[in-house]
């Protein structure tokens, strides 16, 4: 029995090193590479329209993707309103590019 809680202490400590040390990475991806001055509302969408506002206002390649990673959306943005009233209610990954920078959030439709 002792054995046994001895196993579960070790998994939940290696689980944790190894959660912290992704968490570290990713937050230092998204900081090197990130938008600047990105925003985009409202989430969740309503109405099909999301607005997107960057500081740089360029010309933007937005990706959308499922929870499943499979691409739905595909389009180049020149203005700030995007479309998205052929999307169905659910949970998505955008993908916003923009020059040499990318970001990617999670994007919910109702």
């Amino acid at each position: 029995m002792s054995k046994n809680y001895l196993y579960s202490i070790l998994f939940f400590l290696v689980l944790g090193t190894a959660f912290v040390a992704a968490q570290d990475t990713r937050s230092t991806l998204k900081e090197s590479n990130s938008i600047e001055g990105l925003s985009f509302y409202p989430n969740p969408v309503t109405g099909g329209k999301l607005y997107i506002t960057t500081r740089a206002n360029e010309e933007k390649n937005i990706t959308i993707y499922d929870v499943l990673g499979k691409k739905v959306f595909q389009t180049v943005l020149s203005s700030r309103e995007l479309n998205l009233s052929t999307l169905q209610p659910g949970v998505y990954f955008i993908k916003i590019e923009e020059g040499e920078a990318s970001a990617t959030r999670k994007l919910i439709v109702r």
